[in-house]
């Protein structure tokens, strides 16, 4: 099938992204929010980081004045589910909530014409439960991208027992067609990064409750030791750890090993509402944001 227009569900930090790759790559997109406020900000952010890209300057991974322009062209904001009706494939990036998701799919679902792909970014709840909100369980997938969109290069195209072979061939081809590189996996907790990436960090925390090393060794351990481009703390209070913990709790319910249960002290950071970066507080305190410092735990 032919995706010409594009329709992303949620204008946060994902849908802008995605809003953002899908114009600047030439697709007229639609991006729908709950509230005209949700929207402003996305597109002041979009703007933001078309401007960067501005400035980095062509033959270094950045865009010229013209190509911004043409791509906020594509673009448009609204607050009317009737705007999506006409798109070929629909991105959702809200809230990674079930029953939030499942709603916002039935009510979608009789709006959206029949042969409209519906795509979750979920990076975590399955696929497949979303899938059934709909009536549309062949032309339902998931196209899992990576924060931040503009930047990073990788999106798992996800398939479940019902997702049609056209569907999922065209949602591959249209990850190619974003500038990405995906890769193909099925519907299984994790999915393919986080299944590896999850019990990676979990251990990381485990082993600093164990005295093994301080927060900053073990980051840069991990750092120059394997050549990762942060440390496994770093990456967590840059992911979220309530996004990490939320991931964990969904990928234990499926499959009752304990290298998916989560730390004690994930755990207590959550409660007390230490997310990381977002909420200036986690593993690091963000005080100063130039200069992170380490929390002190155990």
């Amino acid at each position: 099938m032919d995706i010409r227009r594009v329709g992303v569900l949620g204008c946060g930090l994902m849908g802008s992204g995605i809003a953002q790759v899908a114009a600047t790559a030439g697709y007229d997109v639609v991006v729908l929010e709950q509230d005209q406020k949700f929207l402003d900000k996305g597109f002041t952010s979009i703007d933001k980081s078309l401007g960067r890209l501005v400035e980095r300057g062509v033959g270094k991974g950045g865009i010229t004045p013209e190509q911004k322009k043409d791509a906020q062209s594509r673009l448009k904001g609204t607050t009317n589910a009737l705007d999506l009706a006409h798109c070929d494939i629909l991105v959702e990036a809200i809230i990674e909530n079930v029953a939030e998701k499942r709603k916002a799919y039935a009510q979608l679902d009789s709006i959206v014409k029949k042969d409209c792909i519906f795509a979750t970014n979920t990076s975590s709840i399955s696929v497949t439960e979303l899938m059934t909100a709909t009536e549309r369980p062949a032309r339902f997938l998931g196209l899992h991208f990576f924060n931040p969109v503009p930047i990073m290069k990788l999106v798992e195209v996800v398939r479940t027992i019902a997702t049609a072979d056209d569907a999922f061939n065209a949602a591959v081809e249209f990850g190619k067609k974003l500038g990405k590189v995906p890769v193909r996996t099925v519907d299984k907790p994790g999915f393919i990064v986080n299944r590896l990436l999850v019990p990676y960090l979990l251990d990381a925390i485990r082993a600093y409750e164990e005295g093994v090393g301080s927060i900053p060794d073990i980051d840069e351990a991990m750092k120059l030791g394997c050549g990762y481009p942060m440390g496994p703390f770093t990456l967590l209070d840059f992911v979220g750890l309530d996004t990490t913990y939320y991931i964990t709790a969904v990928m234990f319910d499926e499959f009752k090993e304990q290298r998916f249960a989560s730390p004690a002290l994930l755990k207590r950071l959550v409660l007390a509402g230490w997310y990381g970066r977002k909420s200036g507080k986690g593993f690091y305190d963000y005080a100063d944001p130039n200069n992170p410092v380490a929390g002190k735990f155990v």
